[in-house]
C-alpha cells in the first residue's frame, strides 16, 4: 500500500474535512496600513455625519434641542463610526473592509469559512472597547493589543482571539519554477513508487541540482550527482530500473512527486474555493 506524507503548512489552518488550508497570515505591517486607512474613511465619515447633524439640529423645534441632546447624539455617532461601522462593513464583504481590501486582505474564521455578523460583531466590540479607538486605559491596551499580535503565530489581535478569526493575505504571486519533466521509460515505474519518504529538504536539493547542473563543474557535478541519486535510490520503493541513468531517475522522481503535490493542492483549492468564493486567485505580475 502507497503511503503519502502530509505536510501541514505552518499556519495550522485545517478544515472541518481535515484539509489544511494553504494560507498566509497577514502581520503587523500590512494590517497597521489597512488600519490606517479604516480610520481615514471612518474619519471622513464621521465628518459628513457631524455636518449633516449640525444641519438637521437647526431644524428641529427650539424645546427639542439643548446641549444634552447634542451630547447624546454626538456619542450615538461616534459609537455609529467605530463600532456599527466596521461591523457591517466586514459582514457586507465577507471580512474584507476598505483597507483590508486594498491591501489584499481578508478576515476568515479559524477553520477556514467566512466570518458572520457574530465574529464582526465580537471583532468591532473588542476592538472599540480595547484596541481602537480603546476605550478602557488606551495607551496600556493599545500596548498589549501589539505585544499580542506581535506573539501570535498567526499575527492575530485580541478581536480575532475573542472572535475566533484571523486575517489572511489573499493575494498570492505566481513565481514559476523551471523543473525537468518524467521521462516516459520512467513514468510508470515513477507513478507506481513510493516517494514518502523523500522529504522536502531532499526534494528541494535534487531540485536546485537539476535546474543548475550546467553551472557546476567537475569533479563537484559528478560528486553531487551520484550523491544524491544514492539517497533518492535508498528512499524509493521499488528502487529504479536497473540500468536508468541517474539523471533521468532523478528527474522522474521529482516530477511524480510534483504531480502529486499539485493533485493533492487542486484537491485543496477546490474545498477553499467552495469555502472562501474568489479567495485564493494568483495575481499575475507582468
Amino acid at each position: 500500500m502507497e503511503t503519502v506524507r502530509v505536510n501541514v503548512p505552518s499556519t495550522g489552518l485545517v478544515t472541518a474535512e481535515a484539509v489544511a488550508l494553504d494560507v498566509r497570515p497577514a502581520r503587523l505591517g500590512s494590517r497597521a496600513v489597512a488600519l490606517l486607512i479604516d480610520i481615514v474613511l471612518e474619519v471622513v465619515l464621521a465628518g459628513i455625519l457631524l455636518i449633516l447633524l449640525l444641519v438637521v439640529l437647526p431644524l428641529l423645534p427650539g424645546d427639542l434641542v439643548d446641549s444634552a441632546l447634542f451630547e447624546a447624539l454626538r456619542i450615538i455617532l461616534f459609537a455609529v463610526v467605530l463600532l456599527a461601522y466596521p461591523m457591517i462593513v466586514e459582514t457586507w464583504t465577507n471580512g474584507r473592509s476598505a483597507g483590508k481590501a486594498a491591501m489584499g486582505l481578508r478576515v476568515i474564521r479559524e477553520d477556514g469559512g467566512p466570518i458572520r455578523l457574530r465574529h464582526a460583531f465580537t471583532r468591532s466590540l473588542v476592538g472599540f472597547a480595547v484596541e481602537w479607538p480603546g476605550l478602557l486605559l488606551p495607551f496600556l491596551t493599545w500596548a498589549g493589543s501589539l505585544t499580542t499580535m506581535i506573539a501570535s503565530e498567526r499575527g492575530r489581535r485580541l478581536g480575532d482571539l475573542a472572535a475566533g478569526t484571523l486575517v489572511i493575505h489573499e493575494r498570492r504571486p505566481v513565481e514559476p519554477r523551471p523543473l525537468p519533466g518524467t521521462p516516459m521509460d520512467l513514468a510508470r515505474w515513477a507513478a507506481a513508487a513510493d516517494l514518502s519518504a523523500i522529504d522536502e529538504e531532499l526534494a528541494g536539493a535534487v531540485g536546485q541540482f537539476l535546474t543548475r547542473a550546467p553551472r557546476f563543474s567537475e569533479p563537484q557535478a559528478g560528486s553531487l550527482h551520484r550523491m544524491l541519486y544514492a539517497e533518492v535510490a535508498a528512499r524509493v520503493a521499488p528502487p529504479p530500473p536497473p540500468g536508468a541513468p541517474p539523471w533521468l531517475v532523478l528527474s522522474a522522481v521529482l516530477a511524480e512527486r510534483r504531480r502529486r503535490s499539485t493533485a493533492r493542492l487542486v484537491a485543496d483549492r477546490v474545498l477553499t474555493d467552495r469555502l472562501l468564493p474568489g479567495f485564493g486567485r494568483p495575481v499575475i505580475r507582468r
